[in-house]
């Protein structure tokens, strides 16, 4: 039983985060990152404002998220709540391709793309600048507080902020008219819904890219858990080559080192001090490695300081590094990723994708649904005819105004009129639909008694567009007294 003398009972089961000021570097990985980071804060920051003509009859901004009047559109495509498929389909395919990132090159996703990862990187750009490197950093964290001090972390907090700011304020500009909601957020006329989300997007993006960084990375992201199920031997992955770089030769006096057989790691702690996570490569596979390569960058850069071979810190997987520490010939590296793991993800990538496209190519924009009267079901005329009510509902999924021809098929010398028409009655009605909009109209029809000897008799409404070649068909039933 445990007392309270019990180290365990005393102390704390959470450890106290330790800073990491992660140093400057160069090198073609860190190259990659930034490159990759401006595309992606590029794509986010000026996708809203981009335009695409739809016509007089529909929004003009290329992206937009309609809540409104529930729609999607993405460029040339107008997807309707009835389609969320697509939708779903999209976030299939996100999943498999992570899957297939993940099983050829580790966490790529997570060290360059990742929008915690993106995020946090432009937040140190902007702390390295105002406060200088990881000396000065460290420097200034360990010194009482002074003005300057205080102007320093001030200029970083409040750079944060509108930061923050400025990806809220992005965010909401995918769900209205660009341009009209950032008049309307000036002059204070947008929606409550608009400045709350401004609010929220703002404080944790503040919270998750300044202050909590890496603790989202190790804490909150379930990826890092499940990825080692998506890695295997032959994976690539940031390694450190022990058998290259052991033992090392940090503290050696130089007359000492030709008596000895040192590897080739002088224990300088610069992979150390670079890795935004804070963790020592050369301890092995690690939870926190998001595999951002930057400790790659260091590494090298020392390694030719020194004149010696680089990638003593390199992308390898397990199987390659074992073969290369035992001097064995090394198999291509295209076939660590062009293997029958990676072929079936890519395969099932592609063929949801493939199929979406061609679903997407083949769909119809004009829908009809029918439903009959429930009370009555049927009328019997005085001349002995029978008719039928029914509700008919044209959808135009196109963003512009369309002519529907409403035919009847299967029931013949029967017509059809709308109420207070039947002067009118015809076997064609002409039904104009709204751009995007919805035609509800309410159809009688009349019937021979003799068509219905049976009680009932199925037959069809068909729909086609006036001068086009689109048709949508919706079978129905005609009752009257049975026999």
């Amino acid at each position: 039983m445990s007392t309270i003398d019990d180290p365990l009972v005393q102390g704390s089961f959470y450890q106290k985060r330790r800073k990491i000021f992660p140093k400057r570097v160069h090198g073609p990985f860190r190259s990659l990152k930034w490159a990759i980071m401006a595309v992606t804060l590029a794509i986010y920051y000026v996708t809203p404002w981009l335009r695409w003509d739809r016509g007089a009859f529909a929004p003009n901004q290329a992206v937009l998220v309609d809540l409104a009047h529930r729609r999607f559109y993405f460029f040339g495509v107008e997807i309707w709540p009835q389609e969320f498929y697509y939708v779903a389909g999209l976030l299939i395919m996100a999943g498999i391709g992570l899957f297939l990132v993940t099983s050829t090159v580790g966490r790529a996703w997570c060290g360059y793309s990742c929008p915690q990862t993106v995020w946090t990187d432009l937040f140190m750009a902007v702390e390295r600048r105002i406060e200088g490197d990881r000396n000065a950093r460290i420097k200034l964290d360990q010194a009482p507080w002074s003005a300057a001090k205080i102007a320093k972390r001030t200029a970083v907090h409040a750079s944060w902020l509108v930061i923050g700011l400025l990806t809220g304020g992005a965010w909401v500009f995918y769900f209205a008219d660009a341009p009209t909601l950032l008049r309307d957020l000036f002059s204070g006329q947008a929606a409550t819904v608009a400045y709350a989300s401004v609010a929220v997007l703002t404080f944790t993006t503040y919270v998750f890219g300044g202050l909590m960084r890496e603790q989202v990375c190790t804490y909150m992201c379930p990826w890092p858990r499940i990825q080692g199920a998506m890695l295997d031997e032959n994976s690539l992955v940031v390694t450190y080559k022990a058998w290259r770089g052991e033992p090392r030769s940090h503290g050696t006096k130089k007359a000492d080192i030709a008596d000895l057989e040192l590897g080739d790691c002088v224990d300088c702690l610069a992979c150390v001090n670079v890795c935004p996570t804070g963790i020592d490569i050369r301890n092995g596979p690690q939870l926190e490695c998001i595999t951002c390569a930057l400790c790659i960058d260091a590494c090298n850069e020392v390694m030719g300081k020194l004149g010696r071979a680089p990638d003593l810190i390199g992308y390898t997987t397990p199987q390659r590094d074992v073969a290369e520490a035992a001097g064995r010939p090394l198999a291509p590296l295209w076939r660590t990723i062009v293997r029958p793991r990676s072929l079936l993800y890519f395969a099932g990538w592609s063929s949801i994708g493939l199929a979406m496209l061609v679903v997407l190519s083949m769909r119809d924009r004009l829908d009809l649904t029918v439903s009959h009267d429930r009370n009555p079901l049927f009328v019997e005329l005085a001349d002995g005819d029978v008719r039928n009510g029914y509700t008919v509902k044209l959808l135009n999924m196109e963003p512009r105004p369309r002519r529907i021809e409403l035919r009847l098929e299967g029931l013949p010398g029967a017509t059809m009129w709308q109420p207070l028409q039947e002067s009118v009655r015809t076997r064609v009605l002409t039904v104009d639909t709204r751009p995007d909009g919805l035609e509800a109209i309410r159809v009688l029809v009349r019937a021979p008694r003799d068509l219905v000897r049976e009680g009932s008799v199925d037959f069809r409404f068909v729909a086609r567009e006036v001068g086009g070649t689109e048709r949508s068909i919706e079978g129905a039933r005609f009752n009257g007294p049975e026999a």
